[in-house]
């Protein structure tokens, strides 16, 4: 469920409107699968909550998410590679699926549309709940700015979110989150 792996290199970057984060080291990215699925859940049902009290309508929608610089002719080829898969008789599917290997892949995305009256905002799901698990997120960089630049070489998880065992700070997670659903509902349009 998460959308986001660790590498060696550090370099768990992509674009869309948005950078997945950057992970200075492995602990980071441990610290983030903990909270991620709790984050998300969160975020969820604070929106579901919000909505109900809103003249605003949400719906939801899966996109994908490219890694930066990958062409439209790229895009396009694994698009088609994987129309053409699910309609392969089992004699080609192995053959389509070694092409696919060779291409890169997209990552899943998950937006929030808020319509009314003509408006029209969409946030990023995901960003959102990075924004959440990680302090001072800034969704250009997918990094913590927090720190000086030389510093600054991935995300750092918020340190109120865990404990010193490393448990899950629950009323700071609800906390936290029931205050970016606000902030975003505050600032809509009118």
């Amino acid at each position: 469920m998460v959308p986001f792996r660790y590498s060696n290199e550090l370099d768990c970057m992509l674009q869309s409107p948005l950078a997945m984060p950057k992970f200075r080291d492995i602990v980071a990215w441990q610290q983030a699968e903990i909270l991620m699925q709790p984050a998300f859940i969160r975020l969820i049902d604070n929106i579901r909550k919000q909505l109900e009290e809103s003249v605003w309508t949400g719906t939801y929608e899966d996109i994908e998410v490219w890694a930066e610089g990958i062409s439209d002719e790229t895009k396009f080829r694994v698009k088609q590679l994987q129309a053409e898969l699910e309609n392969a008789p089992p004699d080609q599917a192995p053959e389509i699926e070694a092409a696919l290997a060779h291409l890169p892949a997209p990552y899943p995305g998950y937006q929030l549309r808020l319509e009314h009256q003509g408006h029209q905002v969409t946030f990023e799901v995901w960003s959102l709940c990075y924004q959440i698990c990680f302090q001072d997120y800034d969704t250009a960089s997918g990094t913590s700015q927090s720190f000086s630049q030389a510093e600054s070489q991935g995300v750092t998880v918020d340190p109120k979110l865990l404990d010193a065992t490393g448990d899950i700070d629950w009323d700071y997670l609800d906390q936290k989150t029931r205050q970016l659903v606000e902030q975003i509902f505050a600032t809509l349009p009118s």
